[in-house]
């Protein structure tokens, strides 16, 4: 079994790293555009084998995309990473091409795989490799809900001293500013979250988790890389393994949650076919407003997209 990922970055080579260790696959290929790049990090992460014990051989590839060939999933972080001062919707344009021409290759070599979006903007380059994949929607899809609630749960773990394995957490709607924490899901070893940490110091943490990209990027100039990596890891691990794994992903709805063609953070089933089941919660109405309040302004960046096609 092949997985490959396209884009040898900091959280392509992280999602490389991950997975290798957790020997999920037989082989993984890192591919890149820029010449030996990908050829280094892939080296680097398998001269790590006999020190942290994995098989997993990490094979590196200029631009070759026939070594992807056959990948049972592909995860592509290609893009320009998010600078400061610049919004993720900056990055449309550029990161578009790139996505449009990194997807073609991948439905060339290896049209049965399953597609795992991590580029910037999140839910309209999801919808960017959905459109020009043509494959069905259940085989395209975006992390960004994993990398969500992933920060959510190290904040809340931080706040309340209790161990982010305990925590059960939803969020929903867009990557960014615009997500919906869902506070009512939200539980530290099943208590409801509310009962443990009062209202205010709850909002505070939501409000960082929606700036969570931001505060990186204000600390380190550029990307985060070690959660983001390790979720698309995580995500790659729940196809592979058909786990059957509940995790909120980007997306395609048509007709849930009141909402059709658009690509938006929901929870749902991840196994073997890509997304097998969309979950439909039942959302109070400040819940619903927040979702479709996210769904447009997502929708709007997608409208971009379209219209830079004429």
């Amino acid at each position: 079994m092949k997985v490959s990922v396209i884009g040898a970055g900091n959280v392509g080579a992280t999602c490389a790293e991950v997975m290798a260790h957790h020997e999920l696959v037989k082989e993984i290929v890192l591919l890149d555009i820029k010449e030996n790049f990908a050829e280094g990090k892939a080296l680097d992460i398998w001269e790590t084998s006999a020190i942290n014990m994995y098989d997993t051989r990490i094979n590196g590839s200029t631009n070759d995309y026939s070594r992807t060939a056959n990948s049972e999933v592909v995860v592509i972080t290609s893009g320009l990473p998010r600078k400061p001062g610049m919004s993720r919707d900056d990055l449309i344009s550029t990161n578009a091409k790139i996505v449009k021409s990194v997807t073609e290759q991948v439905v060339r070599h290896s049209p049965n795989s399953i597609i795992i979006i991590v580029s910037n903007p999140l839910d309209v380059m999801t919808y960017c490799a959905y459109i020009n994949s043509k494959f069905p929607s259940k085989r395209v899809f975006g992390m960004a809900g994993i990398l969500d609630t992933g920060r959510y749960k190290a904040f809340l773990a931080e706040e309340l001293n209790v161990s982010p394995k305990d925590i059960q957490a939803v969020l929903m709607g867009g990557h960014g500013d615009t997500m919906v924490p869902l506070p009512r899901y939200t539980t530290i070893g099943g208590i409801p979250v509310t009962e443990l940490i009062s209202e205010d110091k709850l909002n505070a943490i939501i409000d960082r988790t929606k700036k969570g990209g931001g505060e990186i990027v204000n600390l380190l100039g550029t990307s985060a890389w070690y959660a983001p990596g390790s979720a698309a890891a995580q995500m790659v691990e729940a196809i592979v393994r058909d786990q059957k794994r509940v995790f909120p992903v980007c997306a395609w709805l048509n007709g849930e949650y009141g909402l059709k063609d658009i690509f938006l953070g929901v929870p749902v089933i991840l196994g073997k076919n890509g997304i097998e089941k969309i979950i439909e919660l039942k959302l109070n109405d400040e819940e619903t407003k927040l979702l479709k309040e996210s769904a447009k302004a997502v929708k709007e960046v997608m409208n971009v997209l379209d219209n830079l096609k004429d």
